[in-house]
């Protein structure tokens, strides 16, 4: 078997070998390859520093990574990794690693970082022998919004009304769901009005009805309140997907309207240095 990037490879055999190293896993995922095209892309998923275990000619393990400046550093973001039922226990996610964090380094990547489900402790296991150290753990929320007699004022607005270098928090959100993904993306953007003036902002995918960012800009109850009368007032039924768990105030708020925590994610780390880091 051989490892290699997966700028040769299609779009479709990347597909189906994704598809079946997720079969089965800890939450359902989406099949639709449309769904993914899109979502990569906003992403910044490049596929030449994406990596591939091919036994002959056959995809049977990946490493998709999205690439992109944060915070100063060149951050390769893993987005997924699998390997095809029949051929895991054989340490493919440790030798695509091998291969991939001096080339990682040679294209001038500073720091790796990947989301690993909490209750998938072999996978974190296998990631902290890799040399990945947890950093964020992020809350996961959906469920039914309670209908509200508040009356509230919003307004749709362009992702370039938006100041984001003064909005609240973005350092806490994750890959998909920062400033820099979203900008790529379907969302639609919402300002609540308050006595003329912003008092709260929610970016949502109407297709499934993840709130991709929500935000008070002062951090009051009522204002909270508001801000999720006006998301009902547009889908009832939402999801909120990777909330910091230091934003004590924001998860006080999202389970005082009824939402359900549906899993939790850990957020990892590998600090990537001259010399090619060992894999234990």
């Amino acid at each position: 078997m051989k490892v290699k990037h997966l700028g040769h490879t299609g779009f479709n055999e990347i597909m189906e070998c994704f598809l079946l190293a997720f079969d089965g896993y800890f939450v359902k995922m989406p099949t639709d390859h449309d769904y993914y095209k899109q979502r990569w892309e906003a992403a910044k998923v490049n596929f030449e520093l994406s990596y591939g275990m091919f036994d002959d000619n056959k995809l049977v393990g990946f490493i998709i990574h999205a690439i992109d400046k944060r915070e100063n550093e060149l951050i390769a973001f893993n987005t997924g990794t699998g390997v095809i039922p029949e051929y895991r226990g054989q340490r493919i996610v440790k030798s695509i690693y091998e291969y991939a964090i001096p080339d990682l380094i040679k294209n001038g990547i500073t720091k790796s970082v990947l989301e690993v489900i909490i209750e998938n402790e072999k996978a974190v296991k296998a990631y902290k022998g890799i040399g990945f150290k947890i950093c964020k753990t992020f809350k996961c929320f959906s469920g039914e919004l309670p209908s509200s007699k508040n009356e509230v004022d919003r307004i749709e607005v362009s992702f370039n009304e938006i100041p984001w270098e003064q909005m609240p928090n973005q350092d806490k959100y994750s890959w998909d769901f920062h400033f820099r993904s979203l900008k790529g993306g379907n969302s639609k953007y919402y300002n609540v009005i308050r006595n003329c003036t912003v008092e709260s902002f929610f970016a949502i995918n109407l297709d499934n009805g993840t709130i991709n960012q929500l935000e008070v800009l002062n951090n009051q109850v009522r204002n909270w309140e508001r801000l999720f009368s006006a998301i009902q007032l547009i889908s009832k039924h939402v999801r909120i997907i990777n909330v910091d768990d230091r934003l004590e105030d924001k998860l006080a708020a999202i389970e005082s309207v009824g939402l359900k925590n549906t899993v939790n994610q850990h957020e990892m780390e590998l600090t990537l240095m001259d010399e090619p880091v060992e894999v234990k």
